[in-house]
């Protein structure tokens, strides 16, 4: 997790938006709002957690992952180990086995 009480403390605030989110979502359901309206407030959520997610990877990596050095590279820097969830690119991570892998694929 993070390493810093203030990000610990955003992380937190932003788990909190999502919930809210989807109350507010269940909420439209149980009043039966109109599809759009959930449907919006769905995609609200959905991106709430995919930052919130996104946010959560960055920092696992900067700081639970090491590079893996190449003798004929100069060392990596931290834009290039998370360029994948900086840049316009969609990122499914995958568990398995106790590794974590990261799919990136074009959007």
């Amino acid at each position: 997790m993070s390493h810093t009480s203030r990000e610990k403390l955003d992380l937190v605030n932003r788990t909190k938006k999502v919930i809210g989110q989807l109350e507010s979502v269940l909420r439209a359901l149980n009043e039966d709002d109109a599809c759009a309206d959930v449907l919006q407030r769905l995609s609200a959520a959905r991106g709430a957690i995919n930052s919130l997610m996104g946010e959560l990877m960055e920092d696992h990596i900067r700081n639970h992952m090491p590079a893996i050095p190449n003798p004929r590279k100069k060392p990596p820097t931290m834009s290039s180990r998370s360029s994948a969830l900086t840049s316009s690119k969609k990122v499914r991570v995958v568990f398995r086995t106790n590794f974590l892998y990261l799919l990136c694929t074009k959007t």
